[in-house]
């Protein structure tokens, strides 16, 4: 896997991945930013529960579960003093579909968690990270 990011102006910073894909970053106003993408930071978080949901997604379509959609809603909090790294992740999953049972929903999620998601178990590795989830059932 490759990437290359380059400086554009101020403090923003647009990133071509190996697959030929670009993403815009900007910094905080604060640190000469001026606000107009994500920061890098929010980048790994997004990437982290995209990983986690992809994963949950595949799983349950495998099993053959109707799943209908998928949410992961991501809280972090970080380091107060410089590296200002992420200390916990809170991964909240909503999940819907028809006929979904919450015990193969949580095994999925389980799954990504321990086994599956790189990003989040290379985060682990270093940050508290929880789950939870509802299930909710599509009309």
């Amino acid at each position: 896997m490759e990437c290359t990011v380059k400086w554009m102006d101020e403090m923003s910073f647009v990133a071509e991945t190996g697959s030929g894909h670009m993403v815009t970053m900007d910094g905080a106003p604060e640190a000469g930013g001026r606000d107009l993408a994500p920061r890098p930071m929010e980048l790994l978080l997004a990437g982290t529960g995209g990983c986690s949901a992809f994963d949950v997604v595949l799983i349950l379509k495998r099993g053959r579960q109707d799943v209908r959609d998928c949410q992961v809603r991501l809280h972090a909090e970080r380091a107060d003093t410089e590296p200002k790294v992420f200390t916990r992740i809170h991964m909240h999953f909503i999940v819907s579909g028809k006929s979904l049972k919450p015990e193969v929903v949580e095994r999925a999620i389980r799954l990504s968690a321990e086994k599956y998601c790189s990003a989040s178990i290379m985060l682990g590795k270093s940050v508290e990270i929880t789950h939870d989830f509802e299930v909710v059932e599509a009309a």
